[in-house]
């Protein structure tokens, strides 16, 4: 990826040492400095820092808000996004979903956390449109390979920490250590109370929570049809409603409404009244069919699915899921136990298998279930889904997990067609 550049020596810059040549700087990252010598080799017109590229593009002009933690972060993100906007300001988002600019999608969907250039780049836009604040997702990936390097962020903030991606990381501790290292400068932070994992930079820190002591703490709150609830900060008490279910979410609004209320500077109850206009975000906690009752959710690690399932626990529950191959396959008894102990009936499927057998994935996710009787077995995720919405009764709930807004399945190397709520829609359709 080239990026062209006005006023200056060279009319490009790239990441990419192949594409250097005598009118293209080689812009040199932790990922890339191997390539190095085959940047000149190709004739670079010379070669800058990552950092370098932050004042050539305008960086310090606009607030960067880095959002990481396990789960939630694409909610959170997408909550601060849609408060700032209808509070006023112009604001871009970068994440899992793809790249926003003043409500409206400017790329698809992408890594969490692109390559560093390329998060240079969506900001550079940014900047140029005229936006106050961007918005990021920051993976534990980005964090240990360095692409977040050179931001200047004007906020931190820590969701939650569990188990995920130990396929990466290999140990538990060394994922913790990760999430916390993001955390231990004297920047301005937001941290979940409420996560015990958490260790931090007390210097510049805020927090928010429900069941311990925070700046921002939730002192009451009803998940009846819709969500609302009252937000403790310091003297003030200031109620809010949203649309979105599940307690889980409440933790969620609780980040997203703190930042904001940090970032803007607008009364409290400015920033909760705009709470309600957000509607949530595709594939998360998504209603897809009302009668009969089918939620479509991205939940892919044991403690997400606990979340979700524990939001719907006063219905019996039909769950389908399957768990991602090539990835951390310790969690995969966990999804299987934490599955069966709240369903009453569990599909267990393909979901991205990538270069493993499916049928391997399933028998791990298998250890995990001690009765077998609730279990049944479909490696097509078409005629799992099927399987399910058949057995369903009137009262029940079946719940479609791991790959939510996904419009592909990945199977070996290729992309095949597939989304969990066109699928759901089309099967009840020809009923």
């Amino acid at each position: 990826m080239k990026i062209e550049l006005s006023d200056e020596e060279f009319k490009y810059i790239t990441e990419n040492s192949q594409e250097c040549d005598k009118e293209t700087a080689f812009v040199l990252t932790p990922q890339n400095e191997k390539f190095l010598q085959n940047a000149k080799d190709n004739g670079a017109h010379s070669i800058i820092n990552i950092k370098d590229v932050a004042k050539l593009f305008g960086i310090e002009k606009i607030k960067i808000v880095g959002i990481t933690g396990t789960n939630g972060k694409t909610t959170t993100a997408s909550a601060i996004y849609s408060f700032l906007l209808d509070l006023g300001y112009k604001a871009a988002m970068q994440g899992t979903r793809g790249f926003f600019m003043n409500d409206e999608m400017i790329e698809g969907k992408t890594l969490t956390t692109p390559s560093v250039l390329n998060t240079y780049k969506h900001i550079y836009q940014a900047v140029s449109a005229g936006c106050e604040f961007f918005i990021m997702e920051v993976s534990s990936h980005a964090i240990a390979q360095k692409r977040v390097e050179g931001l200047n962020f004007e906020l931190k903030i820590l969701t939650n920490i569990t188990q995920d991606h130990l396929d990466y990381h290999k140990t538990i501790g060394e994922y913790i250590a990760v999430k916390n290292s993001f955390f231990q400068d004297e920047g301005k932070k937001l941290i979940n109370k409420d996560e015990p994992k958490a260790s931090f930079n007390f210097k510049n820190t805020f927090t928010y929570g429900i069941e311990n002591p925070a700046t921002y703490r939730l002192i009451a709150y009803s998940l009846n049809n819709a969500t609302s609830g009252i937000i403790q900060y310091f003297g003030e008490m200031v109620p809010f409603t949203a649309s979105l279910h599940g307690f889980f979410n409440l933790y969620n609004l609780m980040a997203a409404i703190s930042a904001t209320h940090l970032l803007s500077g607008k009364k409290l109850e400015d920033v909760c009244e705009v709470v309600e206009n957000f509607a949530g975000v595709s594939g998360r906690m998504e209603q897809v069919s009302e009668v009969p009752n089918v939620i479509v959710d991205f939940a892919h690690t044991p403690d997400g699915m606990a979340q979700v399932l524990n939001a719907l626990k006063e219905k019996e529950l039909l769950v389908v899921f399957g768990a991602g191959g090539d990835r951390d396959r310790t969690k995969r008894p966990l999804m299987g136990r934490v599955a069966a102990s709240l369903a009453k009936k569990v599909y267990i499927t393909s979901d991205n298998p990538r270069s493993e057998e499916p049928q391997d994935i399933v028998n791990d996710i298998l250890e995990g279930i001690e009765d077998k009787s609730i279990v049944s077995v479909e490696l097509n995720r078409r005629k799992a889904i099927e399987s399910a919405l058949n057995d369903q009764k009137e009262d029940e709930v079946v719940v479609i997990l791991g790959k939510g807004d996904e419009t592909y399945q990945i199977i070996y190397d290729e992309m095949f067609p597939f989304d969990d709520r066109e699928v759901v829609r089309e099967l009840l359709k020809n009923r």
